[in-house]
């Protein structure tokens, strides 16, 4: 299924905070960084001091640094985020308030985040939000890592991802990998209608170990059933069962979990 086959919600991407975001998502009850929160952060707990950062793919508005380092659940920021009292804020006053709603949050066990997007204005939210320690707008898909961002990848201990491998090659995760400079964890979740395959081969290049979890999660309703059809014919080209899952009505990720060849964890 290419991406161009999915309901597109770029316009969500380019505001400058997330209240659009959650508006325009929660009638699809899209849901993948809730499932991802409890892999992430059991990831982000093994970091090691020497690469004690966390750096999130695809960020957007730093959601999974959200849900990763704060006491905070997905349904809460649904409701923070799409409640009357917020749509009356200006975009400051929002910022405002959700540096002092994240930093009551914050988890003892934190890990400095990291984040990486193509849209300047949800980079610049979540800094200004304190999600991200730093942010980088920029687009690896077409060009080569900005200096900073090369700079900063040599703390990095563990890549995460929750959207965004749809509309991803594997150049993106090379010229990222060779930022980093060794092989390093990434946690991706992937939809079932998309094939793996050259990124994970571009993984395993990099000294990376590719486990596919056995099970899966849902990731959002079909906006229509258009978009279901075509889903259903990617997952059954891709030798997947539909049945239950994309044929119930449901877009469905797994978990792809690169390990270095060095360590043992398998996916779940």
């Amino acid at each position: 299924m290419s991406p161009t086959a999915m309901t597109s919600f770029d316009e969500v991407y380019t505001l400058p905070d997330p209240r659009g975001y959650f508006t325009r998502l929660r009638p699809y009850a899209y849901q993948t960084p809730a499932h991802a929160q409890p892999v992430f952060r059991a990831l982000a707990a093994e970091l090691r001091p020497d690469r004690p950062a966390m750096l999130d793919l695809c960020c957007s508005y730093g959601i999974n640094a959200a849900l990763v380092n704060h006491d905070v659940t997905l349904d809460e920021l649904y409701a923070h985020y799409t409640a009357p009292a917020a749509a009356r804020l200006t975009t400051a006053a929002l910022i405002a308030r959700d540096r002092d709603f994240y930093a009551a949050r914050r988890r003892p066990d934190a890990v400095p985040a990291l984040g990486i997007d193509a849209s300047g204005p949800a980079v610049e939210y979540a800094v200004a939000a304190g999600l991200l320690d730093e942010g980088h707008a920029e687009d690896l898909e077409t060009a080569e890592p900005g200096e900073r961002l090369r700079s900063s990848a040599r703390g990095v201990g563990l890549i995460t991802i929750t959207g965004g491998t749809s509309f991803l090659t594997e150049r993106t995760f090379g010229r990222l990998l060779t930022a980093v400079g060794q092989p390093v964890p990434v946690a991706a979740f992937v939809l079932r209608t998309h094939d793996y395959r050259a990124i994970a081969g571009c993984l395993e290049s990099y000294g990376l170990i590719v486990e596919r979890a056995e099970g899966i999660s849902p990731q959002r309703r079909f906006t229509d059933p258009e978009e279901q059809r075509r889903a259903v014919r990617a997952v059954t080209a891709l030798g997947e069962d539909p049945a239950g899952k994309e044929a119930a009505g449901w877009f469905h990720t797994r978990l792809h979990l690169a390990r270095p060849a060095t360590t043992g964890t398998r996916a779940r």
